[in-house]
């Protein structure tokens, strides 16, 4: 399993061989740190731990010293795990740089969403608005809740609420350019999340 983690800097465009303009979003990948090595006789599952970002030590707390320290690897700022298939070579230490992918293939890309605080039926479900006119009562109400006998609200029910700001996987995201000297990774499209947030960047997984 080919898997880091980066950052989002932004979008912009770029031209193809063709002179086909291409959408393209920029993300900063690596380098990142194997900090542990999980396996199915130990942990009961196959997994490699890895660390991104710099972090200020005074920033960390005494666990977190101790867990860094105890690994022999320099603290980071973010630590994700990734599945890995029985007998990975990967080793505590070991540095996972954007070379690992390449032009023409397609990954998974995860992110938290950009968070658009509370929000209406129509904006959050694309509920259909009800009359305009000043006739009408109703508006832009979240309209029957369908609990006629039941005295309550069923569980799962689409109403206003807080909206984006979770976790979003965009998947078969094509890998339009690398560059291994800067640490960039251009993918074609859109990638969730602001710029500058954590992205986890996976081979694509069908």
């Amino acid at each position: 399993m080919k898997a880091i983690l980066g950052k989002k800097i932004g979008m912009t465009q770029v031209f193809d061989e063709e002179g086909k303009l291409i959408p393209v979003t920029v993300l900063e990948a690596g380098p990142c740190t194997v900090v542990d090595v999980k396996t199915e006789d130990r942990d009961g599952y196959d997994a490699v731990q890895i660390g991104f970002g710099f972090v200020s030590e005074k920033r960390l707390t005494k666990p977190q010293k101790g867990y860094f320290k105890s690994k022999g690897v320099t603290p980071t700022r973010y630590l994700r795990e990734f599945r890995v298939a029985p007998g990975s070579s990967q080793k505590i230490g070991d540095q996972v740089k954007v070379d690992v992918f390449s032009s023409g293939e397609y990954v998974d890309v995860t992110g938290t969403s950009l968070g658009k605080g509370y929000a209406g039926g129509i904006k959050r479900w694309n509920f259909r608005r009800g009359p305009s006119s000043h006739g009408s009562k109703y508006h832009r109400g979240p309209g029957s809740l369908q609990a006629r006998d039941a005295a309550r609200v069923w569980k799962g029910r689409k109403m206003p609420g807080h909206k984006g700001s979770e976790r979003v996987t965009v998947k078969n995201l094509k890998v339009v350019d690398v560059d291994p000297e800067k640490n960039l990774l251009l993918v074609y499209g859109g990638v969730p999340g602001s710029r500058g947030s954590l992205v986890m960047i996976r081979e694509a997984s069908r």
